[in-house]
């Protein structure tokens, strides 16, 4: 099967020093680039996130300091790396709550401007988790009747992700070869930022989703609790919440 694509399809896995969006950072990107008429281009760079690798997480991944310590920083290679997912959707493997919010805060960090709330995301461990609830070495062996060798390799894993997103579309008939549909399907909320800080309501507003002021509307906690943006803005927020939050804010005073 081909993928039904209008625009490129990027797969791709990250592996970092962590699982905190704040403070941690990208060690590894491997991605595999669909083009619509079904050309593959595939790459994997190593990166110096500029701080220690802790010792759990390369027992997970396998990359030390010292594999990285020439590598350059996500700051070097951000421009390039946009240029080649520029006009691209974007599929993972949990990418929806972990991998594309890292992302967007380290092209922020770079400064570099790249909207990724243009794209379309698919997010395969989300179409897997609603039709069968296992993980992505299992989904790799039960749709593609194949043991998933060096897992948590970020070039493995991007690739697994790919062939088991090929294997549930020619599984399911009721999944649709559309990146627009699959986009919906497989995503788990209505984000406003991408560490889902703000949602938006069924009116299509945007609300507090955490906190002493979750289900109220931002425009409302911004009017009636100014203090509240400058708690946001000191805080350990990703950047794209400060981003996103200082948006709606500016639009409320233009609104004016």
């Amino acid at each position: 099967m081909q993928l039904n694509l209008k625009n490129p399809l990027v797969f791709f896995d990250l592996e970092t020093t962590g699982v905190n969006l704040v403070k941690d950072r990208i060690v590894e990107i491997s991605f595999v680039k669909v083009s619509p008429n079904g050309k593959e281009e595939s790459k994997t760079r190593r990166i110096n996130p500029g701080i220690p690798i802790p010792a759990e997480s390369t027992a997970i991944h396998g990359i030390t300091d010292a594999d990285v310590k020439d590598c350059p920083s996500f700051k070097e290679i951000a421009k390039s790396l946009a240029a080649q997912i520029e006009g691209c959707d974007l599929a993972g493997f949990n990418s929806n709550r972990f991998d594309i919010p890292m992302l967007a805060e380290e092209f922020l960090r770079a400064g570099v401007d790249i909207d990724l709330s243009r794209r379309k995301f698919i997010d395969v461990q989300t179409i897997f988790h609603k039709m069968e609830q296992r993980t992505l070495a299992a989904a790799y062996k039960f749709y593609c009747g194949k043991d998933l060798e060096n897992a948590h390799s970020a070039a493995a894993d991007t690739q697994a992700t790919y062939e088991v997103l090929m294997a549930q579309l020619d599984r399911y008939p009721s999944l649709k070869n559309d990146m627009a549909f699959l986009s919906q399907f497989s995503g788990y909320n209505n984000n406003v930022d991408f560490a889902g800080r703000m949602i938006y309501n069924d009116k299509g507003e945007e609300v507090i989703n955490f906190g002493k002021h979750k289900g109220k509307l931002v425009t409302d906690v911004l009017r009636d609790d100014p203090a509240y943006y400058d708690w946001i803005m000191r805080g350990e927020f990703t950047l794209n919440t400060k981003q996103m939050l200082t948006k709606i804010k500016l639009r409320a005073f233009h609104a004016k």
